[in-house]
């Protein structure tokens, strides 16, 4: 996960005392800022100037740090989102968030991704506007009072609360809803795995739901599908392309994305793509795949 701003070595004590009341909440304004921007490296940067706006105030003149901090995170996320709003329109083929990987995840990582952080509810939040998401997000992942999110917002309570049951409507409209037991998970995923590795186009079908889609993000910078795939004689063939091409040279690794179990493909010991699913722990009913080397840097390498 993210490494912790440094404070500098030779901070005055009340500069350090700033500081480490800005590392006390800085997995809570990360988990904002990475489920308003959907990126990593976004997030981070947000993190870093809200440090450096937090530097330079008098924390003793301030009601609440907490209250100062996640404001000041949100309003910048917000301008940040309506400044991508542009670059996300003009993106090669599907966008899709930057991925959270973690390859043997510990009871601290679980904790830091408390609350639903997986790709396809992300991908769900991407159809709000920036302060419908930053409202729905204060109130239903953060448990913030709308009286706050009011005051984050500069609107009134009424309306934070009617921005706030829009978004939530549409949310629950969009967005996948499956139980399933994360020992299932895995094992479609071990099927998934050995049939996507092998070619076998009758194994891929029988594992795709017949309103399968994938959405395979390249950026522009590798090879990908530019349109949302549908269909599982769409999707076994294209396994079977990949399969064909790279041969014994392709591995598939298990890790958590996002919080969920995901998948690693490397080709000839290079990674090459990240996988998350939706699925119902009998059939795979969405594919998320992030081959854009720029999403696949801060990936935890083997």
């Amino acid at each position: 996960m993210p490494e912790p701003i440094m404070c500098p070595q030779d901070a005055a004590p009340a500069t350090t005392g700033a500081f480490d009341v800005f590392n006390s909440q800085r997995k809570r304004l990360f988990a904002i800022a990475y489920r308003m921007l959907g990126t990593r490296s976004d997030a981070e940067d947000v993190l870093q100037d809200v440090y450096l706006r937090w530097h330079a105030v008098a924390p003793d003149t301030l009601r609440s740090a907490e209250a100062w901090l996640v404001t000041v995170t949100t309003r910048l996320c917000i301008d940040r989102l309506r400044a991508a709003k542009t670059e996300r329109e003009l993106y090669v083929g599907p966008w899709v968030p930057e991925p959270l990987v973690d390859e043997a995840p510990s009871p601290e990582w679980s904790a830091e991704l408390a609350g639903d952080i997986s790709i396809a509810f992300l991908m769900v939040l991407e159809r709000l506007a920036p302060e419908e998401r930053a409202a729905f997000l204060l109130r239903e992942v953060f448990d913030t009072e709308y009286d706050e999110i009011a005051s984050m917002l500069g609107k009134n309570t009424a309306a934070c609360r009617q921005i706030v049951h829009r978004a939530r409507e549409r949310v629950r409209e969009q967005r996948p809803r499956f139980t399933v037991r994360r020992d299932a998970h895995i094992e479609l995923l071990k099927r998934f795995a050995q049939a996507a590795r092998t070619g076998q186009p009758e194994q891929l079908r029988a594992l795709f739901a017949a309103d399968v889609k994938m959405f395979a993000d390249g950026g522009g910078k590798v090879l990908s599908a530019l349109r949302v795939l549908h269909g599982p004689e769409r999707l076994a063939r294209l396994f079977q392309a990949i399969a064909r091409r790279a041969g014994p040279l392709s591995e598939f690794r298990f890790a958590d994305v996002n919080g969920e179990p995901g998948l690693l493909r490397y080709i000839d010991g290079e990674l090459d793509a990240v996988f998350a699913f939706v699925t119902d722990g009998a059939l795979i009913h969405e594919v998320y795949t992030v081959r854009n080397p720029d999403k696949l840097r801060a990936v935890i390498p083997s």
